[in-house]
């Protein structure tokens, strides 16, 4: 246990600098991470990646609210957009984490690497609209409707849900950055409707010790703490990257997450 006291931080500080960065909350990253770490401390591994997940949702709430913070500061969060997105986001991630809690643990793994293709796809050959500086906040019922989808979907796969709603405010016009900075305010969301669900919904003695349901709690906390203080370090790195970068980089870390859970299967 002092060794993951060590490791999770580590883990937090990587998860902290990506929510800046790309607007993901560091989830994508810390499932694949912990999927390999969690058995070696204790977690059972037929319960593994369910922890995972829950333990990368619980974390992502501060983390994700870390890296708004210092996004709002460069006034790269749409809040209208969020504001209609939340209630979404919140139903979809309790929803998402009731359905994942009845999914095997192998089936889990599988789900979250062949996500992260699709995302990596869709973002690499998908077409976006030309984004100015002065596009209007998306809003409205659609976009509470999307917010149900993304939450839900996220807490399957155990995101902050940046990978699919960065790719649909780019769409509707918005620029890179402030599609990072307006998914990591909806991230926080995300996080807190997931990880209630795998607390709630997870069956009794889930895991053996040092956590609530399927929220190992050594990692979520370890995690959330450093994250918190990396993910500044990502948003300034964000701001000083064209748009057209930083989607290579998002591309890029999909697809190396995808194959790491494809081997730790």
């Amino acid at each position: 246990m002092s060794l993951a006291w060590l490791l999770f931080p580590l883990l937090g500080v990587i998860a902290g600098m990506l929510a800046g960065l790309l607007g993901v909350g560091g989830g994508l990253v810390l499932v694949a991470a912990l999927a390999w770490l969690l058995p070696l401390l204790g977690v059972p591994a037929d319960a593994a990646m369910h922890a995972a997940l829950a333990s990368s949702l619980a974390s992502i709430v501060l983390t994700a609210a870390a890296s708004a913070r210092a996004h709002h500061k460069r006034g790269s969060v749409l809040w209208p957009t969020v504001a209609w997105m939340v209630p979404g986001l919140l139903a979809g991630g309790w929803l998402g984490s009731g359905v994942a809690v009845k999914i095997d643990d192998d089936v889990l793994r599988y789900i979250v690497a062949g996500y992260c293709l699709l995302a990596a796809a869709q973002l690499h050959f998908g077409k976006a609209r030309k984004a100015g500086g002065d596009v209007p906040a998306p809003r409205g019922l659609p976009m509470t409707g999307a917010g149900v989808g993304i939450g839900a979907l996220s807490a399957v796969v155990g995101i902050g849900g940046g990978s699919m709603t960065v790719p649909l405010l780019v769409w509707r016009g918005v620029a890179p950055v402030r599609a990072v900075g307006t998914s990591s305010a909806c991230g926080v969301a995300i996080g807190l409707g997931s990880a209630v669900g795998y607390a709630l919904h997870a069956p009794t003695g889930a895991l053996p010790e040092f956590a609530v349901g399927y929220v190992y709690l050594p990692a979520a906390i370890g995690v959330a703490v450093a994250s918190v203080l990396a993910a500044p370090w990502g948003t300034r790195l964000a701001h000083h990257l064209h748009g057209d970068a930083l989607k290579r980089v998002f591309v890029a870390f999909l697809v190396v997450v995808a194959l790491s859970l494809l081997l730790a299967g």
